[in-house]
């Protein structure tokens, strides 16, 4: 449903149809706009033909939208200038944070960033109960930069378990990254890859099949 389209709810008061807008559209009750049709009365005698309440109901934002704002406000309470533009593919919201010096943004191994999606995923389904998809943040393309490095470490380290018979554990790695190097060797046919230890410090093993 876009920002401007709205359904109209009838129910016995306006407070009644309030509620049902807001669990037919899957929003918290600060993300509506609400116009009140017709409020409710008595009918003749005061019980003939009972009017009921009738309301229209907006979304004041779009998934999209409300991460724009959101994105921007994590920005400016960080203290940092930067473009947000967020573009939506297959359901799932894209949110690419340009800008200068935004490193910060990103952290130690992409840890600043991946806190910053995780936030943004719980604030948005909260808003948003029926939004089924994914919010992916990124900075100045450093995920697809990362995504490289670690195919690239993949392989090196894969080479060097093929040669030697022995396993290397990587360093401890966010869930994410660790699926990236699995599906780098998954299809190899000397190696096996699988995980170990306990989040945050979980980790890839490389090993030779047996």
């Amino acid at each position: 449903m876009s920002t401007n389209e709205a359904i109209e709810i009838i129910d016995k008061t306006v407070e009644g149809a309030v509620e049902k807008a807001v669990e037919e559209l899957g929003v918290k009750k600060e993300n509506i706009n609400v116009e009140v049709i017709a409020e409710p009365g008595s009918g003749i005698l005061g019980f003939l033909g009972n009017k009921q309440a009738k309301v229209a109901v907006s979304i004041k934002k779009s998934p999209a939208e409300y991460v724009q704002n959101l994105m921007s406000y994590f920005l400016e309470k960080l203290g940092v200038k930067g473009e947000v533009v967020v573009s939506e593919k297959d359901g799932d919201l894209y949110v690419d944070i340009s800008g200068d010096n935004l490193g910060v943004l990103i952290g130690r191994r992409g840890q600043n960033l991946n806190s910053m999606q995780y936030l943004a995923n719980v604030i948005l389904h909260r808003q948003f109960g029926k939004f089924d998809g994914r919010v992916v943040v990124d900075v100045e393309n450093y995920r697809q930069e990362r995504e490289t490095a670690l195919e690239q470490l993949a392989q090196n380290i894969g080479q060097k378990v093929e040669e030697s018979g022995r396993e290397v554990f990587l360093e401890p790695m966010s869930p994410q990254e660790r699926r990236i190097i699995h599906v780098a060797l998954k299809d190899h046919p000397q190696l096996i890859t699988y995980s170990s230890g306990e989040e945050p410090n979980r980790k890839v093993v490389i090993a030779p099949r047996s």
